[in-house]
């Protein structure tokens, strides 16, 4: 089984020169480790500072959706105007009314219970019963179960679908997966240079095709898969509304022709969100899982939003989903920035730390 949670060793910089203008990450200014000139006419060596870890990272990420959150808990009064200012504190967060109705019954049941008398208490109290609703969210990404391993990813434009692949492909090479990249957006005129840049990043094979059909271009890049002993298969796919109809169809068509090429396959069909979408992202969910039928999510760019209360909404979602079919929709991973390192697999205890510490 592959490892996603092995330690990641330093990247070089990528010597392409408009990686940036592709959505890539750039690399941040090198401190240098010389000793520099203090005004005291002093020489004085430079201080290194240590990378934040996963959970700064997060913390840092959520810090707008986490702050109108915990402001609610600033006073000392455990009263009604507490719960109606989390209320709406939670439904500015986008957690839905479903959601928010779930977090605030569960909270007053378990306080009639056990009463506290510290907000912090209660704050606390509050971050265990949102990751509890979270917990079936998490999944695990096993791509040994077969082989080759095709994963379609979809999403519409600008949720960050072709960086998420690249980023994605990182994880897996870390976990010693031979990858290939299969550039089936062929809708979007950058979309194929953009999935080149991070094919070169990563020293691994795409298969793409000029004008082709994003149908034929899967169907080659399963069988170049099967033929060259390629461990996953990434596919690409166009960025679209849900309300378009015939785009959505094209999608439909994909995964057949993908079946076609390798019987069970796809093992996975991931929908990446934008996180800044808030509730239209649960809208997106709804409409790529009628067409597709998910089985999993990449949830990106939760840094700088005040709307990560999403995933409360599409965890009620979702446990309506397995209640209706037998199976919910997994978060696999989640971003908060543009490093490589900034996406990461979903954990449900640290997001609503992350969110209410």
């Amino acid at each position: 089984m592959f490892n996603f949670f092995k330690k990641k060793p330093a990247l070089k910089a990528d010597p392409t020169p408009d990686h940036a203008s592709l959505g890539l990450d750039t690399p941040g200014p090198v401190s240098p480790s010389a000793s520099s000139s203090h005004p005291d006419g002093q020489t004085r060596a430079n201080v290194s500072v240590a990378p934040l870890g996963w959970r700064e990272r997060l913390a840092q990420g959520l810090k707008k959706t986490g702050l109108q959150l915990r402001q609610v808990f600033s006073g000392q009064v455990i009263d009604d105007a507490l719960f109606e200012q989390l209320e709406e504190a939670l439904l500015l967060s986008d957690a839905g009314p479903q959601a928010t109705t779930h977090l605030l019954d569960t909270l007053q049941a378990r306080l009639k219970k056990n009463p506290l008398h510290n907000s912090f208490e209660v704050r606390e109290l509050l971050a265990s019963i949102l990751s509890e609703l979270l917990e079936p969210l998490q999944g695990h990404l096993d791509v040994s179960r077969h082989h080759p391993f095709v994963m379609m990813l979809t999403g519409v434009n600008g949720a960050g679908k072709t960086t998420s692949i690249g980023k994605l492909t990182h994880h897996l090479q870390d976990s010693g997966a031979k990858v290939l990249l299969a550039a089936g957006d062929t809708f979007r005129a950058a979309a194929k240079e953009q999935l080149l840049a991070w094919a070169d990043r990563n020293l691994v094979q795409l298969i793409s095709q000029d004008g082709a059909d994003p149908a034929a271009v899967s169907f080659d890049a399963v069988s170049a898969a099967i033929a060259r002993g390629s461990d996953v298969v990434l596919i690409d796919t166009a960025g679209r509304l849900p309300t378009q109809l015939h785009l959505m169809q094209e999608l439909e068509k994909i995964k057949r022709v993908i079946h076609k090429a390798l019987p069970e396959a796809p093992h996975e069909v991931i929908l990446v969100i934008d996180g800044n979408t808030g509730q239209n992202a649960l809208h997106q969910v709804k409409a790529f899982d009628q067409a597709l039928g998910l089985t999993g999510l990449i949830i990106t760019k939760l840094d700088g939003t005040a709307k990560g209360g999403i995933l409360a909404s599409i965890a009620m979602w979702s446990l309506d989903r397995q209640k209706r079919t037998g199976h919910g929709v997994p978060v696999y991973f989640i971003g908060v920035g543009e490093r490589l390192e900034d996406l990461q697999p979903f954990n449900a205890q640290e997001f609503a730390q992350a969110l209410l510490d």
